[in-house]
């Protein structure tokens, strides 16, 4: 979680420049994972991965060691809704969707971004949970205008996952994000009965709708990190961390396959 108490900073052009490189590596990680999956892969191989190509960029991952995270990289499968462990144990499997997120941290500014990944052939359900999660971003995504309220992000998600039948996680939430991982403001996939912060320019912000099958209700596991939706249903993951700038907003991990 967010601790809504930390101050929202608003970054300089320069200070936006070596986000924008923070997260491009973060990107082409993703994009290497997305490449890269095939069944039988074990999720600590796909952490490997994400660590060498993060250093090999001249970065640091972000995640590794966070308040005790033990690996790079959150890898969540299928009812899995973040914060998954790698592990040596765990294969992906065919019609597997796996949640990706990864971050870095370069010249003290981070990036974050996330992925759900289809693996080999997946349900229509799966398909359509995937689809309305990545729009869905894209809606909150285009919220981020000077002068709108993160409220504004937070209503476009939700209105478009519920309009599926989809519901949104409310234990977890998008965040703030510069020279730490995760500043103010906090940024809910819900609409919240209180105020709302004000988008200025210069504000970054990580966009991060978890969308689940079933109910919005989660539990974590033993582990204390792995989160699971408590019917156990499908959960999706879509991330970008976002500057708002003059010209609209700036998707600063935006993948190459994307565009």
């Amino acid at each position: 979680m967010v601790n809504p108490d930390k101050p929202i900073t608003v970054k300089s052009p320069a200070e936006i420049e070596i986000m924008q490189h923070a997260n491009s590596i973060v990107a082409g990680v993703l994009s290497l994972l997305q490449k890269q999956i095939v069944p039988g892969l074990t999720t600590l191989q796909m952490d490997t991965w994400a660590e060498t190509y993060c250093r090999d960029h001249g970065a640091e991952p972000a995640f590794k060691g966070y308040h005790g995270f033990p690996g790079s990289l959150c890898i969540s499968i299928n009812e899995q809704v973040v914060h998954g462990i790698p592990s040596t144990k765990v294969k992906v499997r065919n019609g597997d969707i796996v949640s990706v997120d990864f971050g870095t941290k370069y010249k003290g500014f981070y990036g974050d971004s996330a992925v759900t990944i289809p693996v080999g052939n997946i349900s229509k359900e799966n398909q359509l949970l995937l689809q309305v999660t990545r729009e869905a971003l894209e809606r909150g995504i285009d919220q981020v205008q000077i002068g709108k309220r993160i409220s504004d992000v937070s209503a476009a998600v939700q209105k478009h996952v519920e309009a599926h039948g989809f519901s949104v996680v409310r234990q977890f939430v998008g965040h703030g994000i510069g020279t730490s991982l995760h500043e103010g403001p906090e940024v809910p996939n819900y609409v919240q009965k209180k105020g709302s912060p004000r988008i200025v320019e210069g504000m970054a912000i990580a966009i991060e709708p978890m969308v689940n099958a079933g109910t919005h209700k989660v539990k974590i596991l033993k582990d204390g990190w792995t989160v699971i939706t408590a019917d156990r249903m499908a959960s999706a993951h879509f991330e970008h961390s976002v500057a708002a700038t003059t010209d609209g907003p700036l998707v600063m991990s935006r993948r190459a396959e994307e565009v």
